[in-house]
């Protein structure tokens, strides 16, 4: 079974003030690129591999950026924007029923 840990860039009585924000390349960023900044984090601890889902704001609006990285050290990112995610979740619940 997987770990599952989260941080979020809100305030609240339950949750400590948060670290700053890291930048990062939004998409479509390029060498002189835009940059986001970080609202919320989980990673996922799974047998062979850790993943990062980061939900970021940048100027052009929320995305989501999903990073893979093994054991082996390699890491492979995809990004989509917030407006897909109905999409993504949809497609996982679907595939979630074909493992029974």
């Amino acid at each position: 079974m997987s770990e599952l840990t989260g941080t979020s860039g809100g305030f609240g009585d339950d949750n400590p003030a948060p670290a700053a924000p890291r930048a990062a390349r939004a998409p479509g960023g390029g060498a002189g690129g835009r940059f986001a900044d970080e609202i919320h984090s989980i990673t996922i601890h799974g047998r062979q591999r850790t993943f990062y889902i980061d939900l970021k704001q940048s100027g052009n609006g929320k995305f989501f950026k999903v990073s893979e990285k093994s054991r082996g050290g390699q890491k492979t990112t995809i990004m989509f924007d917030a407006e897909d995610l109905p999409k993504f979740v949809e497609a996982l619940q679907e595939m979630q029923t074909k493992l029974s």
